[in-house]
């Protein structure tokens, strides 16, 4: 009899435990959920492991999300603030601390490794608008505490291509000029004749490439296309609500509530484009029925999704 009820009362005991374990786990702080879901949405975790989230999911720091086919999501983060990635995006939340009572922990870092996103920050940004900020290929973006549509589009394969050849053809030219001024002998001005004729014809071949390179970037400086589907690979920034800095090796730009900026590399500066880049971003109705309303400076209607859908 006693070791019955000393069963029971260890089964009670373990249930307890379980239960608590299992309460523990639920509180547990994360840095947001999975709010709106159209199609698959992948997770690799920090320890390196892969999952993939459905609605409520939770989001933590150091994952790295990513969109798949025609698929949106859209995440909200325990500040408030909103994250809307569209088809074929990944992006790593680095860093992300916030809590009520403690401003000076304050910190939220993002980074855009392809496609697009809304940001509508929260409370974090409102506080604390030096420590928000999107890292991308193109440019660092401060956030502050505005509502941006963001969009990178990375060059072609190609053009990278070109660029690796050209390197490759300057280095054999610089080893045919070192062998050309190094020849002594009879022999070695011979060496020295073919070296050096080679020398200028890969010197001439690097330069017609570099122009090549150089003029498709040219290109994608001076003209962004209306129309998405054909925009030029680079950066591109629609700022519905606050204001946002970008800075790349070639400088910073502001832009404001209404404004458009482009860069085509991290080398340029950031420009303003003077009409709408025609970004293709338009999630379902459900997760823009979620996004906020705002205001411009003006204090008239943003009309965010006429604008960026």
């Amino acid at each position: 009899m006693k070791s019955r009820k000393k069963c029971t009362a260890i089964k009670s005991l373990l249930l307890a435990t379980l239960l608590g374990s299992a309460a523990w786990v639920q509180a547990a702080p994360g840095a947001g959920i999975v709010t709106h879901l159209s199609g698959p949405l992948f997770v690799n975790k920090a320890d390196g492991s892969m999952r993939i989230l459905s609605a409520q999911s939770t989001v933590e720091a150091g994952d790295t999300i990513s969109t798949q086919g025609k698929g949106y999501a859209q995440i909200r983060f325990s500040d408030d603030s909103q994250l809307t990635l569209q088809p074929d995006t990944v992006v790593t939340l680095n860093t992300y601390v916030f809590d009520a009572s403690m401003p000076a922990q304050d910190q939220l870092l993002l980074t855009l490794k392809q496609g697009g996103l809304r940001s509508d920050v929260g409370k974090l940004g409102q506080r604390s608008l030096d420590r928000v900020t999107l890292v991308t290929p193109a440019a660092s973006i401060a956030l502050q505490s505005a509502s941006v549509v963001v969009q990178y589009r990375p060059e072609p394969k190609a053009v990278a291509g070109i660029e690796r050849l050209s390197r490759y053809l300057a280095l054999t030219g610089a080893e045919f000029e070192a062998a050309a001024i190094q020849s002594d002998t009879s022999y070695g001005a011979f060496t020295s004749v073919i070296a050096a004729r080679y020398s200028y014809r890969l010197a001439r071949a690097v330069a017609w490439l570099d122009s090549k390179v150089a003029g498709s970037l040219s290109t994608v400086a001076a003209v962004v296309p209306a129309a998405g589907p054909s925009l030029s690979p680079g950066l591109y920034v629609q700022v519905i609500d606050g204001l946002i800095n970008l800075t790349n090796r070639g400088g910073t730009t502001s832009f404001a509530a209404g404004q458009f900026g482009y860069t085509p590399s991290f080398t340029q500066p950031p420009v303003m484009v003077p009409a709408s880049p025609a970004l293709g971003f338009a999630p379902p109705p459900a997760f823009s029925s979620s996004l906020p309303s705002k205001a411009t400076s003006s204090g008239s209607s943003a009309a965010v999704e006429c604008v960026v859908r």
